[in-house]
């Protein structure tokens, strides 16, 4: 139960919202769940295919323009369509269309636990043949390039004439909406085709962004038997046609099979044709029914550590299995990318990266799939050097800080007061960097990039911040919650950086017992010396983390209780989300929170303050959130979880599981809401289960809410796989293939689980 996402009727309505959840990807290469047969005219749909951290290069327009304001924006690229299938049936042609004819029949399916989508049409043609239709398809986890379409044809009550037409088109471009700051605006037609050939049966076209000059190109190739083909090279409309026709059978089975590979300037060699053509003369080995296998085997090794069971809730299990399976389907594989905040399945905040990777996407790879955590880290230290540059940029004298929103790691922000000015993001980056350390021990990353990187966003904060009587003290930044800017203090930025601070000379003199050496010539390279290290020292002792003793909770920054209280209950449902209602000062004045902020603080660096404030902030920013933002209700579920409120962490952790499927936000059609996404395994993993990565290793507090019998999952701790399950009475721990122990805390007892034991800690009423 729970591993198929179906539809058994059509709902056009619901047509453009299903493109986001039946999309498929690889990490790579992703494809909208666009029909091959395309809609009606009229029907609203965002037809799309997407290579990760493929991009143009497009101007940033101001009305006035200062200094440090990003000249341009890296905007992700909507490349080559090849989902394109036109079927004709009888002499007659008659097209088989969803506004011709009838659909007798109908079922879409995502298997999450094969990786493929599967759609079925059982169609009558006006003249009354009827014809069965079946639509397979993937993108290949094994195959990086490669995307594939199987068609099946059976015709039910009729012999004669089947023709199919199969396209790859060219003349391609993004989609825009002036209306919404969360998707794209601006000009759509960036890509413009430069090639567009035929040989041997095999379509290609290769394309150029306008700016960027980056290329991207795909090779087309059929398979199908007893068929007569013709092709139509269409240089008017930028297509190449492939007409196959078939004197059918009643009865009678039909297939044709579609692969294309892509590629792009980025990875592949400088001759993209021959790179592409090479990748399908290697895939000529594959049958299809192999390649379907590969997948399955791949999904197969995936779910085996990476599903999270829920007893007692199949809705929840749905959401969950969802969730999982498109982040696997967006996280980048290379140091070109990383995990854009609708992955690949739309065009939503125009393919940018941002702090949601490292603070909600990356906790998940590194429970369930290290390594693919330690590729997002690398690609943050491949943009280093623009990092570094972007500080100089903002008048620092030292230091990396990381852009708001890039591709290619330039900032992507034009308005700073809630992007360029969220100065925490380099917090958030060296964070990561720190949990995979505690999680993995793995001394040899903090030598090639962990020292390097911490070192220089502590050197930020040196810079940024300063010593003053409240001990050191960070002016002029924004944080999480974007409904407050350009603040003094604002607790998360602060108590985020002091933690880097506090981290750059821990890891530092963590690497130097591993190879000294090779840690002093780091040293020298980077200008480091031991007064510095002192410094950070210092400034960690004495940051400001601001606290108000009348309510007994850390104010969000130094001004935000002065102001006036919104009243959220007083504001009608249809001004939410607020940020598309009211002007940005006006939310400025008020206490109104967008999503988590504090809140999330007391969730990441819990040990910065004692239980009590902790309860308090919750409860005193519970009443002044809107959740406006996707990234908040899983942070108050894991905090409610941590409270003992295990009633409201059900509830917020519902809205976060779902949230896309039931389309919560109204916005799933520009594509799938990631770090939710992300939240929801989190809500069960930091929530539920309690579990923090520390220092001394994995601390688990495991709950289990009423409506659930038993929840199990994998993780990852000291570089070994753990298996656990939580019921009412007990968690129950089991190493997976382990030959060493490893130490956990759960409730603060400390524990030792052996290899092959069983560990149970029963849990107090």
């Amino acid at each position: 139960m729970g591993w198929h996402i179906k539809r058994n009727r059509l709902r056009v309505e619901e047509l453009i919202n299903e493109e986001s959840l039946f999309f498929l990807g690889n990490g790579y290469l992703g494809v909208r769940g666009n029909f091959e047969e395309g809609y009606p005219e009229g029907f609203p749909t965002i037809r799309g295919t997407y290579i990760n951290a493929f991009h143009d290069i497009i101007d940033i327009p101001y009305g006035e323009k200062l200094y440090g304001f990003p000249d341009t924006q890296q905007k992700m690229l909507n490349v080559h369509d090849t989902q394109s299938i036109q079927i004709y049936v009888g002499e007659e042609e008659e097209l088989y269309a969803l506004d011709q004819g009838q659909v007798l029949d109908y079922s879409r399916k995502l298997l999450l636990d094969e990786g493929c989508t599967i759609r079925e049409i059982h169609w009558k043609s006006p003249l009354g043949k009827e014809l069965n239709i079946r639509f397979e398809r993937l993108v290949s986890f094994v195959h990086r390039e490669l995307f594939m379409i199987k068609l099946n044809l059976i015709p039910v009550n009729f012999s004669g004439k089947l023709k199919v037409v199969s396209s790859i088109n060219g003349d391609v471009e993004n989609y825009a909406n002036k209306e919404d700051p969360r998707v794209a605006a601006g000009e759509a037609k960036r890509l413009h085709l430069s090639k567009l050939l035929l040989n041997e049966g095999d379509g290609y076209i290769e394309s150029q962004a306008e700016v960027s000059r980056l290329r991207t190109g795909c090779v087309t190739r059929h398979y199908t038997d007893s068929a007569d083909v013709t092709v139509l090279e269409d240089d008017h409309s930028k297509q190449l046609l492939f007409n196959y026709v078939w004197d059918a059978e009643k009865s009678v089975p039909l297939s044709l099979t579609k692969r294309t590979v892509f590629v792009d300037s980025l990875r592949h060699e400088e001759d993209l044709y021959e790179a592409a053509i090479g990748l399908q003369h290697s895939l000529d080995e594959w049958s299809d029914d192999e390649i379907f296998h590969e997948q399955r085997e791949y999904m197969q090794k995936f779910w085996q550590h990476g599903d999270v069971r829920v007893s007692g809730d199949h809705r929840l299990q749905e959401g969950l299995r969802f969730n999982l399976f498109h982040l696997l389907q967006s996280v980048g594989r290379d140091s070109y990318s990383n995990i854009s905040a609708k992955g690949l399945s739309g065009e939503g905040y125009e393919g940018h990266y941002f702090w949601d990777t490292e603070i909600y996407m990356f906790p998940v790879f590194l429970m369930i799939a290290p390594d693919l955590a330690k590729r997002l880290l690398i690609y943050r230290y491949s943009i280093l050097n623009h990092a570094k540059d972007r500080a100089v940029e903002m008048g620092h004298q030292q230091g990396a800080l990381f852009p708001w929103r890039t591709i290619s790691g330039k900032e992507c922000s034009s308005y700073f007061p809630a992007g360029t000015a969220q100065y925490h993001i380099s917090a958030d980056i060296a964070y990561s960097y720190i949990q995979y350390y505690h999680a993995t021990g793995d001394t040899d990353f903090l030598l090639d990039y962990g020292v390097e990187l911490l070192v220089e966003t502590a050197r930020l904060w040196m810079d940024v911040g300063h010593f003053n009587k409240n001990g050191f003290s960070i002016d002029n930044v924004t944080g999480p919650d974007e409904y407050t800017a350009i603040v003094n203090n604002n607790y998360y930025t602060n108590v985020m950086a002091k933690h880097n601070l506090v981290w750059a000379v821990k890891a530092y003199r963590i690497a130097r017992k591993r190879d000294s050496k090779r840690v002093t010539d780091l040293a020298e390279s980077l200008s480091l010396t031991k007064e510095e290290l002192e410094q950070f020292k210092q400034a960690a002792a004495v940051m400001y983390l601001p606290y108000d003793k009348q309510f007994g909770i850390n104010p969000q920054d130094d001004t935000f209780l002065n102001k006036a209280v919104w009243d959220i209950g007083g504001t009608s449902a249809d001004q939410f989300p607020l940020l598309l209602h009211y002007h940005p000062l006006t939310l400025y004045r008020y206490q109104v929170c967008k999503q988590a902020d504090t809140v999330l603080a007391h969730f990441l660096l819990e040990d910065e303050q004692d239980f009590d404030t902790i309860r308090n902030s919750y409860n005193y920013y519970e009443n002044i959130t809107t959740h406006d933002s996707s990234l908040s209700t899983c942070v108050f579920s894991i905090m409610a979880a941590k409270l003992g409120d295990l009633e409201k962490a059900f509830y917020y952790f519902g809205d976060s599981a779902r949230l896309d499927l039931d389309n919560l936000h109204g916005n799933t059609k520009d594509g799938l809401h990631m770090a939710n996404m992300a939240g929801s395994f989190m809500a069960i993993l930091f929530g539920f289960a309690g579990l923090r990565v520390k220092e001394n290793g994995l601390h688990f507090s495991p709950k289990l809410p009423d409506q659930w019998s038993d929840y199990s999952f994998h993780v990852h701790g000291q570089g070994q796989l753990i298996s656990a399950c939580v019921t009412s009475q007990y968690m129950r721990l089991k190493l997976v293939d382990a030959d060493c122990p490893v130490e956990v805390h759960v409730n603060g007892l400390h524990y030792k689980i052996k290899p092959d034991e069983t560990l149970k800690v029963f849990l107090a009423d």
